[in-house]
C-alpha cells in the first residue's frame, strides 16, 4: 500500500474535530448510493419493459419478413421457400397473404389488417396457437344456418367492438376493389364463423388483426399460388439484419426483406432516447453528491492544514499530497458506488422474485413491474459514479497541494 493510499484512508476512517465534517461526508456517500441505486432501477425497469415490448412483438410477428418491392404477389414461394430454409440461421419459414379490409357484424363495423395464414407452418415461426382465448385456431369449414362458412379468429379487442365472441357469431370481410380495377369492380365480400379469439398482449395487434387460411385467402383475394411475403423465424432474433442481407443477396431483384427492428423502428428508437435521457437526468443525483465531496474535501483540508504542513515539511511532495485527497475522495465514490449497486441489485432481485409492485393486468397486460438487471449497465454506472467523483476530489486535492509547509504550520 503506497504512503498517499495509507494516510488517505487514516483521513477518511478518522473522527473530525468538527462533526459537521464528518456529516458532510456521510451525505456524500449517502448521496452516491442513492444516485447508482436510482439509475441501476430505473435502467433496469426500462430493459425490462422493452424486453417485455420485444417479446410480445416478436412472439405476434416474424424476425424477417420477406416480400418483393412494390408490394407485389410473390408467385414462386415453393424456390423462393426452399432458399430460404437452406438459409444459414433460419429455423422456420411460412407464407402469407396480407390485406386491409372491413369487418362487419350485426353489432358494429370495423377496418381489419386480414392474415392469412398456413396452418402446416405457422408454428416453427408464430406462436398464435399458443395465445387463444377461446376456441381455436382452427379454419376449418363448418355449416351455419343450411350455409357453409370457413372460420376466422378475431384479435381480442376487435372482437369486444364487434361484439362477436363465439362461433354462432358470423361476421362478414369487405375487400375494397384495388387500384388496378375497373372503377366498375364490386367489393368482395365474404362471410366467415368465429372460431376463434387471439390476445397477442400487444394492444395495436389486438384491436385490428383477424386471421384466415391461407387457401381461402387465395381463392377470396383471387391470387391462386401467390402471397404475400414469406414470414422467417431465426435462432437469435439479434442477427436479424445478417440474415436478412444474406437472403436479398442470394435472391436479388425484386426481393427485398424487412427486419422486426425496422417494422417497429419508431417504437425502439423511442425506449432507447427515453432510457439514455433518464439515465442523464438521473446522474445529477450523483453530480449533487460530488459537489458534496468537494465541500467535504475543502473543509478536510481546512482541518488538516497542521498536518499538511507537517507531511510537507518531512519530505511529501505537492504530488503526494494532491494524492492524498485525491484518493479519499476516490474512497467516497468507490463505497458510494459499491452500496448502491448492492442495493440496486437487491431491490431489484427482490421485485423479480417476489413481485413487490403489481401492475392492473388489464391495462399494462403484464401484472408486475418487469426487471431485467443487466451486468453492463452496472459497470456503466459504477464507472461513472466513480469518475464524477474522482473530478470533484481534484480542486479541494490540488489547493491542499499547494499550501506551503511553513505557513500551514505558523497559524496553527
Amino acid at each position: 500500500m503506497s504512503f498517499e493510499l495509507f494516510v488517505a484512508k487514516k483521513y477518511f476512517r478518522a473522527k473530525r474535530r468538527t462533526g459537521f465534517i464528518s456529516i458532510i461526508t456521510y451525505v456524500s456517500i449517502a448521496g452516491v448510493t442513492i444516485g447508482v441505486t436510482a439509475l441501476i432501477l430505473v435502467l433496469s425497469v426500462m430493459n425490462g419493459f422493452e424486453e417485455e415490448v420485444r417479446s410480445k412483438l416478436i412472439g405476434a410477428d416474424a424476425h424477417i419478413r420477406l416480400r418483393r418491392y412494390f408490394n407485389k404477389p410473390i408467385t414462386e414461394k415453393d424456390r423462393v421457400l426452399e432458399i430460404v430454409r437452406a438459409t444459414k440461421r433460419v429455423i422456420g419459414a411460412t407464407p402469407t397473404i396480407f390485406e386491409e379490409g372491413m369487418i362487419r357484424s350485426k353489432q358494429a363495423q370495423r377496418p381489419t389488417y386480414i392474415k392469412a395464414v398456413d396452418l402446416n407452418t405457422i408454428d416453427s415461426v408464430l406462436e398464435l396457437k399458443d395465445k387463444i382465448e377461446f376456441g381455436k385456431f382452427d379454419f376449418t369449414e363448418k355449416e351455419i344456418n343450411g350455409k357453409k362458412m370457413p372460420g376466422i379468429v378475431l384479435g381480442k379487442y376487435l372482437s369486444d367492438h364487434l361484439m362477436a365472441y363465439s362461433d354462432k357469431d358470423i361476421v362478414t370481410l369487405i375487400i375494397p376493389p384495388s387500384q388496378e380495377s375497373s372503377i366498375f369492380a364490386q367489393p368482395k365480400v365474404k362471410q366467415f364463423y368465429v372460431a376463434g379469439i387471439i390476445e397477442l398482449g400487444y394492444y395495436d395487434y389486438d384491436r385490428i388483426f383477424s386471421y384466415i387460411s391461407l387457401e381461402q385467402a387465395q381463392k377470396f383475394f383471387g391470387i391462386p399460388d401467390a402471397v404475400s411475403w414469406i414470414e422467417i423465424k431465426i435462432d437469435d432474433y439479434e442477427k436479424a439484419d445478417e440474415v436478412a442481407q444474406d437472403l436479398t443477396e442470394q435472391l436479388g431483384y425484386p426481393y427485398t426483406t424487412l427486419t422486426w427492428f425496422e417494422m417497429n423502428k419508431s417504437l425502439f428508437s423511442w425506449m432507447k432516447i427515453e432510457k439514455w435521457g433518464a439515465f442523464v437526468i438521473l446522474s445529477l443525483i450523483i453530480m449533487v453528491a460530488a459537489f458534496n465531496i468537494i465541500s467535504s474535501l475543502i473543509m478536510v483540508v481546512m482541518e488538516k492544514t497542521r498536518e499538511i504542513g507537517i507531511l510537507k515539511s518531512m519530505g511529501a511532495t505537492s504530488k503526494s499530497i494532491m494524492k492524498i485527497f485525491v484518493y479519499e475522495g476516490l474512497l467516497i465514490g468507490i463505497l458510494g458506488t459499491f452500496l448502491g449497486s448492492i442495493l440496486g441489485y437487491g431491490i431489484g432481485f427482490a421485485q423479480l422474485k417476489y413481485k413487490l409492485i403489481s401492475l392492473p393486468a388489464d391495462v399494462y397486460i403484464i401484472s408486475s413491474l418487469p426487471i431485467k438487471l443487466q451486468g453492463l449497465d452496472f459497470v456503466i454506472i459504477s464507472v461513472i459514479g466513480i469518475i464524477l467523483c474522482l473530478l470533484a476530489s481534484i480542486y479541494p486535492a490540488y489547493k491542499a497541494s499547494k499550501l506551503y509547509p511553513v505557513d500551514a504550520i505558523r497559524y496553527e
